[in-house]
């Protein structure tokens, strides 16, 4: 199957449970945001800015898990912010865990690493040697690390253990000088990848997480699918880049760049996204096969942003995950409160200007899913509960480094300036340095 079974099996009878009840609106899937905090700024995110006078604010373990109940999403996603900063986290997923969802950790993989090491230690015996040993050899631990696990645990703590009711959902928006270009900082990439090959070994179900922009290379991205399924990755989530309200104004105010040069029209989109029909059929693209139609223009679909509804930090977000008209202290409250019928694109004109060039996932996959129509229904089971693309079998002969790794990363510039004024004894001073770094950036 191209989806686990139960997974597939939960999801499919939340829709049809709340079909049989005539349900107007439901929840398909819980974008919970505990918290604002992140340590990177990435290019195309305007929440930094959006949420700068609650972002060292957090959401408590029991409002967490009050609003999962309060919905009843059959999945939850957990992002932020940078979700692995939560300092509760572990509770979290355990708690989610126990009511019986399913469980996304979206994260830029920056900690990953450090949260499987508290899982080897938590879980640690003389059998697990040879693993440790793998992982050594491998250089996804140290030989200090492999010191630490074998004490065991050192706390009452839960840990974040492998389970098929949970994904990594791991940020990847490219190859590695791409990838690090839009986090705005190198070596995150090289991290990712390590994070991913150390899940995969201990047997954690891992997807990586892909906004295609403007400037994207499409070949890029076929590369990225052809490692990553090579490495054993469970699937692929994918989504266009939409210039929203927050991103568009922090991109001009911290970065001095054009967001046109940036994000993508509708018409941009489905150029890049010609071929996805393609991709799903090589690789297990999530999300039904209806909004891989809509994204390659072959169709059009409503937008369901109240599928995948957002909570955080300031209450329920309306109208959607990347669009905020306002926050509301209840789920059935925002559900009544928001007119709807005011958001979207619908026969090819915007109800609201700023949903003009939206195409996003949070939008438009749960459409697909909740089609009336008899014909996709059957397309979407098809698709769900087919056969599961092989792993790509020659991704490793694919250059995936070709970033900082080589010397080519997007401060190579500023980094050779810093090198020659060492070298000279003189050269860039300090703040010449900085001045290139950030046109780098920019660039």
């Amino acid at each position: 199957m191209r989806f686990p079974f139960a997974l597939s099996v939960k999801i499919a009878g939340h829709i049809i449970k709340h079909r049989l009840k005539r349900t107007p609106k439901f929840a398909m899937v819980l974008q919970l945001e505990p918290l604002h905090t992140c340590n990177l700024t990435c290019t195309g995110c305007g929440r930094i800015r959006e949420y700068s006078t609650s972002i060292k604010d957090m959401m408590s373990l029991e409002e967490c898990l009050g609003s999962a109940t309060e919905c009843d999403a059959p999945m939850v996603s957990i992002c932020g912010g940078e979700p692995l900063i939560y300092p509760k986290i572990e509770e979290l997923i355990e708690g989610i865990l126990k009511q019986k969802r399913i469980v996304y950790v979206c994260t830029n993989a920056m900690f990953m690493r450090k949260k499987m090491k508290d899982y080897l230690a938590a879980t640690y015996s003389v059998a697990q040697e040879p693993t440790l040993k793998q992982l050594i050899t491998d250089e996804l631990i140290s030989e200090k690390d492999a010191e630490v696990i074998r004490k065991g645990k050192q706390n009452d703590r839960p840990v974040i253990s492998p389970t098929r009711w949970m994904y990594w959902n791991v940020h990847v928006d490219g190859l590695e000088y791409t990838h690090d270009l839009i986090v705005e900082r190198e070596g995150v990439f090289q991290e990712c990848v390590k994070a991913i090959k150390m899940a995969k070994m201990l047997g954690y179900q891992v997807a990586t997480n892909t906004t295609v922009y403007r400037e994207t290379e499409i070949s890029e991205i076929e590369d990225m699918f052809k490692y990553f399924s090579w490495l054993g990755v469970d699937g692929h989530t994918i989504s266009p880049g939409y210039d929203y309200d927050a991103a568009k104004k922090d991109m001009v105010k911290r970065l001095g760049k054009d967001p046109k040069e940036f994000f993508m029209t509708r018409e941009m989109t489905r150029a890049k996204f010609k071929n996805i029909l393609d991709w799903g059929k090589r690789f297990t693209i999530f999300g039904t096969v209806v909004y891989q139609e809509f994204l390659a223009g072959l169709r059009e679909l409503t937008c369901t942003a109240w599928a995948i509804p957002t909570r955080n930090i300031r209450g329920w977000k309306a109208p959607c995950y990347l669009m905020t008209d306002g926050h509301y202290d209840g789920y059935q409250e925002m559900l009544d409160k928001v007119d709807w019928e005011s958001y979207g694109v619908v026969d090819g004109k915007a109800r609201d200007p700023r949903c003009e060039n939206c195409m996003v996932h949070c939008g438009y996959d749960p459409s697909g899913a909740l089609s009336p129509k008899i014909s996709d229904g059957i397309k979407n089971a098809v698709y769900n509960f087919g056969t599961k693309p092989a792993p790509y079998p020659n991704g490793d002969q694919v250059t995936i480094f070709n970033g900082c790794t080589i010397g080519k990363g997007h401060l190579a510039e500023a980094q050779a300036a810093i090198k020659a004024g060492a070298s000279e004894g003189g050269g860039c001073s300090s703040e010449e340095v900085a001045v290139i770094a950030t046109a780098a950036a920019k660039n």
